[in-house]
């Protein structure tokens, strides 16, 4: 039997050695984030990603050896643990299986099987199912009529005798197994109306709906299921009555003494007991990969909108729009604190539209606004035409971006937003953080909720505690990645350094607000409640910029100070020189001495030594700014103005099973259907092709404004041609 080594090594295709070290950091308190950056001897240059998937399967394989040892022991409680059903039990790959095999010695409700077993039919059903010469049925049931027993006649008899058989074959793990792999195959889940005049409905495509279990899609599985609760929509999964009934006869009926009654007794555990039963595990079986897809496509869309590159540097100003309630707008500096504010009414008339381009070039011209960050909410596509007026009357200078504002609304509401702006109303914190959006996606959004921020399907319909759980290790590596300024991060974003919790951040925050800026990363230990545990997790992810010990600046660990120190000297190098950026050829110097030979003389392994030099020649980068940079306008298109064949630019707002939203400059994105993502290539899933924030080239295939559709495509036309 493998070990769970072993089981890790085949399925991640990783050394056990590696292994057997992230095992051992993981059980000793160490971060994902923590390992995968400062700990690549250890285990060979595992990315976060890679690793968060051992943890996770890691956990499934603890709690699989937990549950077969609480299976084991109930059973030997019972006095029935063989060594053959023990063998089978350790030797269960799935907590699936093992729940087969428990499934005869669970304690279980009171059946039929349990009443006929009271009357004593139990030895009857024995007889009638063990395996031998032929039996005279009728002749054997007589033997067990007895009224005070509540058995009446030899067909009462038989009737018990079979519900008990009917059950033994429900709890065969084998056969259990072998219906199960057959639902695979050649399972069909369907799903029609409930009504007979079925309404129109977003579930109109389900009204009859027909796909191999083996070919389901997650987003089909999750619409149909919701459709379901709705009572929109019946829903089951077919497999071919007689097939299922010839491989359960197959399996418990040649070769025993009564072949004709059992082999009716195995029809009836088909109808009455195996087909319920499978159909609800293949529906659940589905549903839990159709869960773990849309999660996992959720994180995928996630990171890259988390790690969109920052317009750092710049006064903005931000416009949450609205009708009734007017356009709330708000100027930040380029650190993101707010300069003025104000609310304008541009969609009432024409006279008032004119006064709101007056009130804002004016901001604009006092507080030198360069770009303005436009939420794409309601009266989006009113208040990107007044900018696009407004930038034309100030003769340009000034450029607009829209933003996502998902999830503003809630943050603006939250207890958070209320102790970042006390004096500010709902409304202008929206504002603010739709400004800031602009400026630093990632500090901004890891204040709100990750499944308020509009890059999933379904979200709602997720197990709540496993989407969180992967979603805010999405944010953690996110975080982690970038870096965080220890001076001016504010605790929700310092909550995900690793080492950190929801306390520790605030404490940090409280001790910079009553005893200034951090001076150095060791200051940090002087928070309370933050051990030196917590400092090796988090002092490389933290950054001192006005430390005067240059490798604050850095990612480089504190306990690779030293190594640095005497990588610089090797090289001819001085803290002065890195201060002044004149070691852009580290990576020569050290490649003339030797990576290999370096590495040994400063103590440290090849992949820190590499870490280091990226680190000392570029302090401080951050990795998002080699990113594409976001589109910025001075324009704006109309859905009117499309045609098709018309080629554009435009940012990817959300992947998803079936396609691609992209944002090519009118207020309603496109879609790219996954069949129109490559020319020359099956693309199994979007993912595969482009991430939310890509910059991509699409042409239009279709509009309908109407029903305010676009349809695009990512085949060049000479593709399309060809």
């Amino acid at each position: 039997m493998e070990t769970m080594i072993q089981i890790l090594a085949r399925e991640l295709g990783q050394k056990e050695r590696y292994l057997e070290n992230v095992i051992t950091l993981i059980d000793e308190g160490n971060t994902i984030p923590f390992i995968a950056r400062y700990r690549k001897e250890l285990h060979g240059g595992m990315d976060d990603t890679t690793l968060r998937t051992l943890a996770d399967r890691l956990q499934y394989l603890r709690n699989l050896d937990k549950r077969r040892s609480e299976v084991k022991a109930s059973i030997d409680s019972q006095g029935k643990l063989t060594e053959a059903l023990s063998a089978a039990i350790d030797a269960a790959a799935t907590l699936a299986e093992v729940e087969d095999l428990y499934l005869p010695y669970k304690p279980k409700r009171r059946t039929r099987a349990t009443m006929a077993k009271e009357k004593g039919l139990e030895p009857l059903a024995q007889a009638l199912f063990t395996p031998g010469p032929a039996v005279d049925v009728q002749a054997l049931a007589e033997q067990y009529v007895d009224a005070g027993k509540g058995v009446e006649t030899a067909e009462a008899a038989l009737q018990g005798a079979g519900d008990i058989i009917a059950e033994w074959i429900s709890d065969d793990a084998a056969i259990r197994k072998s219906l199960r792999e057959l639902y695979l195959r050649r399972g069909v889940l369907v799903s029609r109306s409930a009504e007979k005049e079925a309404a129109d409905s977003v579930y109109r495509l389900y009204y009859d709906f027909r796909t191999p279990v083996s070919r389901a899609m997650g987003h089909q599985v999750l619409a149909i299921n919701r459709g379901e609760r709705e009572d929109i929509l019946k829903v089951g999964v077919e497999l071919d009555d007689e097939t299922a009934r010839i491989a359960v006869r197959r399996a418990v009926v040649p070769g025993r003494a009564a072949m004709d009654f059992v082999r009716s007794v195995a029809d009836d555990a088909w109808d009455r007991l195996l087909r319920p039963s499978l159909e609800r595990e293949i529906r659940n079986t589905l549903t839990e990969q159709a869960n773990e897809g849309a999660i996992r496509n959720f994180g995928l869309n996630l990171k890259p909108l988390l790690m969109q590159p920052p317009v750092k540097g710049f006064v903005t100003m931000g416009l949450d729009p609205g009708y009734r309630n007017g356009c709330k707008v708000a100027v930040v500096d380029p650190t993101g604190k707010v300069l003025d504010t104000a609310v304008v009414y541009p969609t009432f008339n024409e006279r008032k539209k004119q006064e709101a381009i007056d009130l804002l070039s004016r901001l604009i011209r006092k507080h030198g606004v360069v770009h303005i960050a436009i939420g794409n909410g309601t009266a989006s596509r009113e208040t990107e035409q007044m900018t696009v007026e407004l930038i034309r009357q100030l003769g340009g200078g000034v450029s607009y971006m829209i933003v996502n504002e998902a999830g503003a609304s809630v943050y603006s509401a939250s207890k958070l937003a209320a102790e970042e702006f006390p004096d500010y109303d709902v409304n202008l914190r929206s504002a603010v953080s739709i400004a800031r959006r602009l400026q630093d996606p990632l500090a901004e959004l890891v204040k709100i909720d990750p499944k308020s921020i509009g890059v999933g399907q379904y979200q709602h319909d997720m197990p709540q505690a496993r989407l969180d759980e992967t979603l805010e290790g999405v944010v953690e590596d996110c975080v982690n990645a970038v870096g965080v300024d220890l001076n001016t991060a504010s605790a929700p974003l310092l909550s995900y350094v690793a080492g950190l919790n929801h306390t520790t951040a605030r404490n940090i925050v409280k001790y910079r607000e009553e005893n200034g800026a951090f001076a150095t990363r060791k200051e940090v230990l002087k928070v309370p409640k933050l051990g030196p545990k917590a400092f090796e997790q988090c002092a490389g992810f933290l950054r001192v910029p006005e430390s005067k010990n240059l490798l604050d600046r850095t990612g480089v660990h504190p306990e690779s100070y030293d190594a640095a120190q005497k990588l610089l000297k090797l090289c001819g190098c001085t803290p002065a020189d890195m201060a002044a950026g004149a070691i852009s050829d580290l990576d020569r110097r050290v490649a003339q001495l030797g990576e290999t030979q370096a590495a040994e003389r400063c103590g440290v392994g090849l992949p820190t030594l590499r870490d280091v030099v990226r680190e000392l020649m570029k302090p401080g980068r951050d990795p998002r700014d080699e990113l594409p940079r976001p589109i910025l306008r001075t324009d704006v298109l109309e859905m009117k103005d499309l045609k098709p064949g018309m080629e554009l630019t435009g940012t990817v707002r959300n992947v998803i099973d079936f396609g691609v939203f992209v944002d090519i400059g009118v207020h309603q994105d496109g879609l790219v259907h996954i069949s129109q993502l490559a020319a020359r290539r099956r693309v199994r899933h979007p993912s595969e092709v482009c991430a939310v924030g890509d910059i991509v080239t699409v042409w239009v295939l279709e509009v309908d404004e109407k029903k305010k559709r676009i349809s695009l495509t990512m085949k060049k036309p000479e593709e399309v041609g060809a």
